[in-house]
């Protein structure tokens, strides 16, 4: 099982973090020790003093495929949730900095947190979601803002990668992240539906 996730896929994410907007999706993947699921505590790392959460629309692809046809690209999931793709941005920063890649700093134990998937025929479209942080709400996203469509990404990553029954599209984020401090509660919705809880120790 590969976790797929596309980065700066929201103009106002690339803008806050001072980065350029992709020409095409930004491709990084994380392993499948980094998966947490819905109801899991998550431990705040001891490698990271600058903890970030990016909420995100996540795909579950229901079928096997390579070099998928943008047409029939919406084919190959059927379910969607929200998750929480944690980030170390101090580890990132540093990695940036080196020219390495960002392993250490996306694909850490725990750092793909996934919430209770739903049917796609049972979402509007677009989608709007939202994350809070200890009830307030700190991030509002909708997916008629993304940069490159779910459509899009499915047939981009399948050109490189094969996608088979299971993988995880992680879809990007918007604007709206920060930092996480042990003792925080997060809960993500889709539009009133809570798909997402998550606690921080």
């Amino acid at each position: 099982m590969k976790i797929i996730c596309i980065g700066r896929n929201y103009a106002d994410h690339a803008k806050e973090l001072s980065n350029p907007v992709p020409k095409q999706p930004l491709v990084f993947m994380k392993p499948a020790s980094s998966i947490l699921r819905n109801g899991k505590p998550f431990f705040y790392p001891e490698f990271t003093s600058d903890l970030h959460y990016e909420c995100e629309v996540v795909l579950k692809i229901s079928k096997n495929g390579k070099h998928i046809a943008k047409e029939f690209a919406h084919t190959y999931y059927e379910e969607v949730t929200l998750g929480i793709d944690w980030t170390a941005r101090d580890l990132q920063q540093q990695c940036k900095q080196k020219g390495h890649p960002w392993e250490i700093a996306k694909g850490f134990d725990g750092s793909a947190f996934v919430g209770d998937f739903i049917s796609k025929h049972d979402l509007p479209n677009p989608i709007q979601f939202h994350l809070d942080r200890n009830g307030q709400t700190v991030q509002e996203g909708n997916t008629a803002d993304l940069l490159f469509d779910f459509d899009t990404i499915i047939t981009h990553v399948s050109k490189y990668f094969r996608l088979l029954m299971g993988d995880l599209i992680f879809t990007g984020t918007p604007a709206g992240v920060g930092p996480t401090a042990v003792g925080d509660t997060f809960v993500g919705y889709i539009g009133d539906q809570e798909l997402v809880r998550c606690r921080v120790k």
